[in-house]
């Protein structure tokens, strides 16, 4: 099955004076893969920006922007259709040895970094090492830990902010899903399979109705190379399908804000965010 979703995600900033200067990133544009093609997008801000937009690294569009009028409000929409159809994850084909090759190593060694963000306690990196010993091909033990990690840390909204980490998650057995992600990658990398953090949405319904308008939110997901990167979701515990959108990849979270700056003239700020996800075929 494929899906068109429309999806509109709505940052606003409120400053308790005026802010005098504002400079920001947003990471809100989905990426046209082979699974996904963009068809219409559009970033709107008020007040009235200088804008430039690029490709980082990791091959996600960013929109820079800067405000130089003084404003105590500051409102970012971004409103995209997706057309979805995804393949059949393929089947584990690489072998622990083809991990250790130079080949994968060296090609991907960014995404096998252990920083605080992901680096797994010593009790966890123990039940994850047993995991390994136990499958012949590092795409089983993936998928094994993947569940390990959905079934021992729950889900609990507000349990952690952006900062957290993954040790924390693991200690309280509970979390969000950045953390169950940056647990899971953190437990692949420590292994040698190369794993990335992908940031996107996802329809919460299961079969969504045509033309239904439900409230959403921002997502991640995990993937590992395997001779190509194979998705899962452990916060849901299952392979994103066309529910599911892409916007950005990278080594973790901070590599892939929806929004990240600075403003200057003011001390604080209250910010408010609204995913609106719409099925249009």
């Amino acid at each position: 099955m494929n899906m068109q979703l429309r999806i509109a995600h709505t940052t606003r900033y409120e400053y308790s004076g005026k802010a005098v200067a504002s400079y920001n990133q947003a990471r809100l544009t989905p990426v046209t893969t082979l699974d996904q093609i963009v068809v219409h997008s559009r970033i709107e801000i008020s007040p009235k920006p200088w804008t430039f937009e690029y490709r980082d690294y990791f091959g996600t569009q960013v929109t820079a922007f800067e405000v130089v009028d003084p404003h105590d409000a500051m409102s970012v929409a971004a409103t995209s259709t997706v057309q979805i159809n995804r393949r059949p994850a393929p089947q584990p084909t690489l072998s622990w040895a083809d991990l250790d090759s130079r080949e994968v190593a060296d090609r991907w060694t960014e995404y096998l970094v252990l920083p605080d963000a992901v680096a797994p306690t010593s009790d966890f990196a123990q039940r994850t090492k047993q995991i390994a010993a136990d499958y012949a091909l590092p795409g089983e033990a993936a998928r094994d830990l993947c569940a390990l990690v959905h079934d021992e840390v729950e889900f609990v909204p507000g349990a952690t902010d952006v900062r957290g980490v993954a040790a924390t998650a693991w200690q309280q057995r509970g979390g969000v899903c950045q953390d169950m992600v940056h647990l899971t990658i953190g437990g692949l990398r420590s292994i040698g399979i190369p794993a990335r953090y992908v940031s996107g949405y996802f329809h919460p319904d299961p079969d969504p109705a045509l033309g239904i308008t439900v409230p959403g939110q921002s997502h991640a997901w995990v993937e590992w190379w395997d001779d190509g990167w194979h998705a899962f979701d452990p916060c849901n515990n299952e392979e994103p399908g066309d529910r599911y959108v892409s916007v950005a990849h990278g080594r973790d979270y901070h590599d892939v804000r929806p929004l990240s700056g600075i403003f200057t003239g003011t001390g604080t700020s209250r910010m408010n965010v609204e995913v609106e996800i719409t099925r249009l075929a």
